[in-house]
């Protein structure tokens, strides 16, 4: 028996700044500081075009690109360990 890859994980239909906004209100419930839990929220629901344009609004909108997780790690530092996320890695290095 064969398994499937896992298919990537998108939200479907239009994007709005209404649905790229809610993004920015993902809440903590140990304490990880919630900008690092809004960025890789949407890492991993959006592809890159879409996560470019996110990282746009949250940088706009004053949120921190180097907010780090409770083991010290940033969101681009995790986003850097995966082999298939150059694209959304390279959008957070440009965005610093």
């Amino acid at each position: 028996m064969s398994l499937k890859k896992d298919k990537e994980k998108v939200f479907g239909g239009d994007w709005t700044e209404e649905s790229l906004r809610h993004f920015l209100t993902i809440k903590t419930f140990d304490g990880t500081d919630k900008d690092y839990n809004s960025l890789i929220f949407a890492y991993r629901h959006m592809v890159p075009a879409m996560f470019k344009d996110f990282i746009e609004l949250f940088a706009e909108e004053g949120h921190n690109l180097n907010a780090q997780n409770l083991d010290g790690k940033s969101a681009l530092d995790v986003i850097a360990s995966h082999p298939s996320s150059t694209a959304y890695a390279d959008i957070l290095r440009a965005a610093q």
